[in-house]
């Protein structure tokens, strides 16, 4: 598993090296098998501190020369704003918009002399920058992309932070070396049967405060339920409670199927996940962050499957949608979210509806309600699975994700609750959502 250092100081503070982090943790019993720095001394890239920093976007104008170039007045912690030439298409949409100091808009900046990866060559291919006239304009200074910076392979445009991107206002200040804000060292750590508690970013927090004799901080599990209602829109059945002890769902309408913001795509990208959209990445965020796994659903389309089960029944305008987990029927089978239909074993956990399969209980969800660019309303389910079974299962359809990883070694069920909820109030302000009232 991967853990970034910056993550785990969310939840305990701690002021060692990074090899004297490691070295604590793999004699307590999580063993570090490597550290990959980004941007810091040692890392295959380091980032120059008088070089490459933060920069804060003042502007962006038409190249007057060029359709596919723009004009950035980047200010960079300097007595004068830099001019940077730069074909990023995602700068397109700010020309014209007149002064973007309103945005909070940040990008790293490398100036003449950085040593940087080049973005137009296969591979990682180190390049130092040069000052160069760019259709008539002198050029010194580069907006930068992942790829140039070594973070990913990710280069159809630079990185853009938002210092409204988080929860709460960042106070970035231009001129910053970039090494402050996005330098990282990330572990990768074994984890084994006996420690299982540890598959995510604050099981591991936990271990290290109690190695240092540190205070533990986890996240807030509050959430705000300013929505409608939740009772006698959605029930909830199992058929099998040995299997399938808790099933927890909450309902966030409204949501906007945007770009996460930056802190969390970066995040995502350390850990190895390669970040979608807002909805997904804060349940992929969630998942790695608290340690449970859970899954989204389209509720528009449980409404309408609701109402096709529900038709014929006097009183179907006002039947909600029934979520039941059971073991397959003789026979059946379920097309998953990477498009492979699956035979069901006669022992593996499904999430079902009267109209037929939803998912594949701890493993992998559906293909015909997943997210898609469309969905507005967002049914959020997490729940508790027995362990051997979900291993078992996950053996038998020979589908390995990171959901089955936690599952098939054991999340104990008090944690469903828990995530569900951190996924709700990560949805509400970062996706626009309002959540229901209550949980079923």
């Amino acid at each position: 598993m991967r853990v970034p250092l910056s993550w785990l100081r969310d939840y305990v503070e701690f002021d060692l090296s990074i090899e004297a982090v490691a070295e604590l943790l793999t004699n307590g019993g999580l063993e570090v098998e490597n550290i990959t720095r980004i941007g810091l001394p040692g890392a295959e890239l380091e980032w120059d501190r008088e070089r490459i920093v933060l920069g804060r976007i003042l502007r962006v104008e038409q190249h007057p020369d060029a359709d596919r170039l723009v004009l950035a007045t980047v200010d960079y912690g300097a007595a004068e704003p830099k001019t940077v030439v730069t074909g990023a298409p995602n700068l397109f949409p700010y020309i014209g918009r007149g002064d973007l100091s309103g945005e909070q808009l940040y990008s790293p900046l490398a100036l003449e002399g950085a040593t940087l990866y080049d973005g137009h060559k296969e591979g990682r291919v180190k390049a130092k920058l040069k000052g160069r006239p760019l259709r008539g304009i002198y050029n010194d200074a580069m907006l930068c992309s992942e790829k140039e910076l070594g973070i990913s392979d990710e280069h159809e445009g630079i990185i853009l932070i938002s210092g409204r991107g988080g929860l709460e206002p960042r106070p970035y200040k231009p001129g910053t070396p970039l090494q402050d804000i996005l330098g990282d060292a990330v572990l990768e750590i074994a984890i084994l049967p006996n420690t299982a508690r540890a598959t995510s970013i604050i099981g591991v927090a936990r271990e290290l405060a109690a190695l240092l004799g540190a205070t533990f901080r986890p996240p807030s599990y509050d959430v705000v339920m300013d929505g409608p209602p939740l009772d006698g829109r959605v029930t909830i059945t199992t058929e099998n409670p040995d299997l399938n002890p808790r099933f927890v769902a909450l309902l966030i309408e409204g949501v906007r199927q945007i770009p996460s913001p930056y802190w969390m795509q970066y995040r995502l990208r350390l850990v190895g996940q390669r970040p979608i959209n807002v909805v997904i990445d804060i349940s992929n965020y969630v998942m790695l962050e608290v340690g449970q796994p859970n899954h989204t659903f389209d509720y528009d389309v449980l409404r309408r499957r609701a109402d096709e089960y529900a038709s014929g029944d006097p009183e179907s305008g006002s039947r909600p949608i029934h979520i039941n987990t059971r073991l397959p029927h003789p026979g059946e089978t379920l097309t998953t979210l990477d498009g492979k239909t699956h035979k069901l074993e006669p022992f593996t956990i499904l999430v079902t509806d009267p109209a037929g399969n939803l998912s594949v209980g701890g493993i992998m969800g559906g293909l015909e309600s997943e997210i898609s660019d469309g969905t507005t309303n967002v049914l959020l389910e997490a729940a508790a699975w027995d362990f051997i079974n979900i291993r078992r299962s996950a053996n038998a359809l020979d589908i390995h994700t990171e959901a089955a990883f936690r599952f098939s070694r054991g999340v104990h069920p008090s944690l469903a609750l828990l995530g569900a909820k951190r996924a709700a109030e990560l949805l509400r302000p970062l996706a626009g959502g309002t959540v229901a009232q209550g949980i079923i």
